[in-house]
């Protein structure tokens, strides 16, 4: 009797999980292209933690009533209640919808093809939850989806939990899985990639130097929503409730606005995108707003986009029809609320071009005391661009009315963080926790709000508006910080100079020999 190959061990930890889905839902790519792929894995994923999320919920339901004495017909009737649902953040999943029918029909139905049944199960979410209409991808029953591997992927993701972890340590498995998936479907699409997704160490940047533990949150162009994700990873390691900020956005990308819904709720993030995806700068969709905390990543060096010379937002200046980058800053400056702070993630051209006017438009904002750091990253963040980056930390009052805050009106800090991050592979660089840490203690303690703020040589430099206007309002770090002190290695100055001056004479006579030899073989050469 043949004995049946053994089962492939079941992973271990998270890292290896991920990469084992990664692996199988790559087998999906077949004829499909990139956009429906992501919606298809994507949204399966999300399909599975909306479906944890709802047995979660049913399972402390039955425990309280029956925990409370109530007879079963009570209980079960109880458990058909949308209402107990809902009331606890958590999505009405009908029967057909459910991950437990979906995994016992993963090969299909007499009736109905696996797509046929996924596709079913996306369209009656979107029906019994109004937040998630027209959300959810639809694209599962299309020639181009391989129903056979479409089937292994919903068997391999019914058994993506840890053993004794629990509905809700396996729900932010899912989330890390999501997220994963979202930085290798970026990584795989290249600079289309770059359009819905910011690299994590950048995002960390914005959220640890801006540290929104209250109050509104916006992103007027939220890809698929990494500013909110880290926003609440942040407000969890502080011992903070999601519920402590507001989250708002905007996206333009129909693809990348769905995803954005989706990636909010699997991290059960209530956020308000807005009722459909859009143009910000043609319709904002939360006109009234004025937000504590904004973080962005826009698309940089727009040419085409909608531009009204008489628009309000332009308070410093008209930006150039060829270029949004200071419409963006100035769209963000009028969304904050008096006290709020922002930062906004730029190409390094912002910081001292003078194209189109804009070199007058920041000169008029350096003036109206509204930069309060600017951060100089290091190349090869993004993947996607070789474009080097900078941030812009925006604040309507640096004076504070908090005492805690050190007063900085008249001062912009400078950070040059260029020589920060590791090479994770060729092609992209990453920053450290402890680089982040750096950027964000510096802003920190020029803010007052912990530790002694020093000038640092070749790193930041707290400088006045005067000496910015000095520069032709030129904003590149560099400019401002100076060079690292040399350190002392205790050779005299003289003694130095004789040892280097001595080592060149050698080198330069050594070159000379090498010229001659080589002259010597080419005439050889040419007899």
């Amino acid at each position: 009797m043949a004995r049946r190959p053994a089962e492939p061990a079941a992973p271990s930890t998270a890292k290896e999980l991920k990469d084992l889905l990664w692996k199988s839902a790559d087998k999906l790519r077949g004829s499909m292209d990139a956009s429906q792929y992501k919606d298809v894995v994507l949204g399966l994923v999300f399909l599975k933690y909306v479906s944890d999320a709802f047995d979660e919920r049913r399972g402390q339901i039955r425990s309280e009533l029956t925990e409370e004495g109530y007879d079963e017909s009570t209980i079960v009737e109880t458990l058909e209640d949308r209402d107990e649902y809902t009331g606890s953040q958590v999505f009405w999943v009908p029967a057909p919808s459910r991950w437990a029918y979906l995994a016992a029909n993963a090969k299909g139905t007499p009736d109905k093809s696996t797509g046929e049944l996924v596709d079913d199960a996306m369209r009656r979410l979107m029906e019994e939850n109004k937040p998630l209409t027209g959300t959810l991808p639809q694209v599962f029953n299309r020639q181009s989806v391989d129903m056979r591997r479409l089937s292994e992927l919903i068997d391999l993701l019914n058994g993506a939990r840890f053993t004794g972890s629990g509905a809700t340590r396996a729900r932010d498995l899912l989330g890390e899985v999501y997220e994963y998936f979202l930085e290798k479907f970026a990584r795989a699409e290249g600079k289309r990639g770059g359009e819905f997704y910011t690299p994590a160490g950048v995002v960390r940047v914005l959220v640890e130097v801006l540290r929104p533990t209250s109050g509104r949150v916006y992103d007027p162009c939220c890809g698929s929503g990494g500013m909110f994700v880290q926003a609440e990873k942040f407000l969890e390691s502080h011992h903070r409730s999601p519920g402590s900020i507001s989250v708002y956005g905007q996206e333009l990308n129909e693809r990348t606005w769905r995803m954005a819904k989706m990636n909010l709720a699997i991290h059960g993030i209530l956020g308000n995108l807005g009722p459909t995806w859009g143009d910000t700068f043609a319709r904002d969709l939360h006109p009234e707003l004025k937000a504590d905390v904004i973080m962005a990543n826009p698309p940089f060096n727009i040419k085409d986009w909608s531009r009204r010379e008489d628009d309000a937002r332009w308070a410093y200046g008209v930006p150039p029809a060829g270029n949004a980058n200071y419409a963006w800053l100035q769209h963000i400056l009028s969304k904050l609320a008096p006290d709020g702070q922002a930062g906004v993630v730029m190409a390094n051209g912002s910081m001292s071009s003078n194209s189109g006017g804009e070199g007058k438009i920041r000169a008029e904002m350096v003036e109206a005391d509204v930069l309060s750091c600017m951060v100089a990253l290091p190349t090869q963040l993004f993947r996607s661009t070789g474009i080097p980056v900078c941030v812009w930390f925006l604040a309507k009052d640096k004076g504070s009315a908090r005492t805690t805050l050190t007063d900085r009106r008249g001062e912009t800090l400078f950070i040059d963080a260029r020589n920060l991050g590791h090479m994770v592979d060729r092609a992209e660089r990453a920053l450290s926790d402890d680089d982040i840490a750096r950027i964000a203690g510096t802003f920190a303690a020029w803010r007052g709000i912990e530790g002694e703020y020093e000038d640092v040589p070749g790193f930041c430099r707290s400088v006045p508006t005067a000496e910015i206007k000095a520069a032709g309002y030129a904003l590149t770090p560099g400019r401002y910080v100076g060079t690292a002190a040399a350190e002392d290695d205790g050779e005299p100055l003289d003694e130095k100079i004789e040892r280097l001056v001595k080592e060149l004479v050698e080198a330069m006579d050594e070159s000379d020999r090498l010229d001659a030899v080589v002259r010597e073989q080419l005439r050889k050469i040419a007899q």
